[in-house]
């Protein structure tokens, strides 16, 4: 798995995630992440928008929080995945 590491701008923290899938929906970029590296049992897993503009150096990424969103968007991911359940 591609390993994604983040700088919690209010801390300086930096965290790792795993990227378990990507894809693109209305144009807006969305990451199915993990903090496991192994795929294997139940583990905790993230959806991240890419809410970075065009002239941006860096992706910005934040959690989808608004429910109806990740809805559909994980309901997307869980076709994509067909052996991933997702709750």
């Amino acid at each position: 798995m591609e390993k994604l590491t983040f700088t919690v701008p209010q801390t300086g923290e930096e965290v790792t995630f795993f990227i378990v899938e990507e894809t693109k929906i209305n144009g807006c970029t969305y990451l199915l992440v993990t903090e496991e590296d192994e795929a294997e049992g139940e583990s905790e897993a993230y959806i991240l928008k890419d809410t970075s503009k065009a002239e941006d150096k860096d992706a910005i990424y934040e959690f989808v929080e608004d429910d109806n969103e990740l809805d559909s968007v994980s309901a997307i991911f869980a076709e994509l995945l067909d052996d991933i359940t997702l709750e």
